[in-house]
Formats: structure tokens, sequence, C-alpha cells
């Protein structure tokens, strides 16, 4: 049946893969090269002259079915507060330069790179505010996954996009986050095609669950909350979950063990953590609930404007539009 369906979803994208790639449409450079495929960086001119860029995913053909998958999730999810969002209303079928088919998918392009890249480049200089900001955002991003009863089962730094947003008079810079790469996001309550004996996890290891050890064949939406604690974490102290525990992570997670919170992480920050990391999932709470923990309710002196992140002089190669940073596949 798989089979059928896929033939017949490679007609639709042959039929209409002129409307998502311009034929003006050129290579910039490579974002990213990953296990199944790559994520590279085109650009063509708009009416006015001035230059649009798209990241366009490409997987070779064994590779379809999550390429497919990805591109459904990501279409359910059009116009949804912090995802990515797809450029197009199909995949494109191409051939790669041995010939071999390949499939592209077209999406918007974060010049800011990851949120991996932002944290390498500001070790623990996060403010407060700043780390806040970011894990609301992350948070809607979750709410509207979950709402459309999906688990992402990767949700980390890696898979967390920047973009920039500038003050075009002071050029100062702040940002929008937006969770990607769906790849292997799961039903809520369905089996993982990921799971695997010797290697019991979802997605990747240090921001994985205790559940997804223990149990290994059904994802619920909780995981990615604990996911989350771990971003925040990362957020707070530059560094990643589990360092230096890397090959220990399953039996730590089995002996109900959690990622440790440093004295240095504000209180509200620590129990925010505490409820992300909580051994029973159920207690983790919802995505929504989570956007109403102390940790997150904004200072009423700050008002309701956005802060959406730190705020930097932007330099010139921003303000022309030229892309500064990499995306990375994984």
């Amino acid at each position: 049946m798989k089979r059928k369906t896929y033939r017949s979803r490679e007609r639709v994208i042959r039929e209409k893969q002129s409307q998502i790639v311009p034929p003006e449409m050129e290579l910039v450079k490579v974002l990213g090269k990953g296990t199944y495929g790559s994520v590279e960086l085109f650009s063509h001119k708009q009416n006015d002259g001035s230059l649009l860029y798209n990241a366009v995913k490409i997987m070779d053909s064994e590779n379809y079915g999550s390429i497919d998958q990805e591109f459904r999730i990501l279409s359910e999810l059009r116009g949804c507060p912090c995802i990515v969002q797809l450029c197009g209303n199909s995949l494109v079928q191409g051939t790669d330069c041995n010939g071999g088919k390949v499939y592209k998918m077209s999406m918007e392009y974060a010049a800011a790179g990851t949120l991996t890249n932002f944290i390498q480049r500001n070790r623990t200089k996060l403010s407060d505010s700043v780390i806040k900001d970011f894990t609301r955002m992350i948070l809607q991003g979750l709410v509207s996954i979950h709402s459309h009863g999906y688990v992402h089962c990767d949700l980390k730094p890696d898979n967390i996009l920047l973009f920039p947003i500038y003050d075009k008079e002071t050029w100062n810079c702040s940002y929008e986050l937006k969770i990607s790469d769906f790849g292997i996001s799961t039903r809520a309550g369905d089996k993982s095609d990921c799971w695997r004996i010797d290697e019991p996890w979802v997605g990747t290891s240090i921001y994985m669950s205790p559940e997804s050890v223990r149990d290994g064949t059904t994802v619920e939406k909780t995981l990615d909350l604990w996911s989350l604690g771990c971003i925040v974490l990362e957020m707070y102290t530059g560094k990643r979950p589990w360092l230096g525990f890397d090959k220990h992570v399953k039996s730590l997670l089995l002996d109900n063990k959690a990622p440790e919170i440093p004295e240095t992480v504000p209180c509200d920050a620590r129990l925010f953590l505490e409820k992300c990391f909580a051994r029973k999932s159920e207690e983790r709470g919802t995505a929504s609930e989570l956007l109403l923990h102390p940790f997150l309710i904004r200072d009423e002196k700050m008002g309701s404007a956005a802060a959406a992140g730190e705020r930097t002089g932007m330099d010139s190669n921003s303000r022309s539009g030229h892309p500064q940073e990499l995306s990375k596949l994984d």
C-alpha cells in the first residue's frame, strides 16, 4: 500500500514542481549535510530586484518516506506560530550530481542559524529575560504541534531556528524562534519506527526522557517537555545536558536520574526545570500549562512589548540581507 501511495504522490510532485522552484533559482551554498540528506541555500530575484532566500532540504529516494512525512506535518502546521514554514505546495522531484532521484522541500531560511549556534556564541551570557523569551516561543510551537496530535520527538537546540527581526532605524536585532525538523515526529500514542533495542531512543539520547528508555514503543507529548527542560538548562549553563556522562545516559535515566541543575540557576527557573524533569510524565503537565508557569509570567512593569530575544547591533552584511549563519541538518 505504501508503495502505491508513494508512486501516486510522486506523480503529483512532478506535475507541481514548476510551481515551487522558479527556473531563476540559484544555489548559494550548502548549509549542512547529514546521514540522510542535505540542506542547501538557494536565492532568486523578486520583481523589485531584491533577493529572496530559501532553505531546501534534499533527500534521496530511499528516504522519501521521511521527507514526505515531514512535508505533510508541516503542511498541517502552516501559519502556526513558532513553526518553520514551507515555501510551496508540494515536494519537488529532481536528480543529484550522480543522476540519482532526490526529493526537495523548500522552507523559509533562518539567517541567524540555530539555537546551538546562538548558545555557542554567547556561552553563559544569556540573560534571564532572553531565556524566558526563547522558552516561551518554543512552548508556543509545542502547543501547535501537540494540538495537531503530534509529538516532535527530537526537540533540541540544533532543531530550533533563529529568525532575525531588526529595527531599520537603529539596526538593533531581536529574534523569533521556530521549531524545525519533523522527520521522526510521531502521532501521540503511536509506536515510533526509530526505536531499537540497542538504541532505545526515539530521538537524540541526551535530550530524551526516562519513559523513552523504559517503554520504547509508544510516544507521548510529555516526552517533548522533558526535552524542553534539557534545552532551557543548556541555555543557562552553555553546556549540553549529561556532559561527561553521555555513554551512561540510559542507565542514569533507568535509575530515575535527571540532568543536574546548578545552584546558579534562578529559583523560578529551577522550579520550571523540576517540572519538566518530573519522573512521572503526567506530572509535567502540558505545553499550554507550562506557558502559565511563574517562570514565564512577564513582569507587568515590562509592558506588553515582545522582547523576542537579545538585542544587538547588526553588521553591514546582515543589513543587506546577506545570509550570515549556517543551518544544520542532523
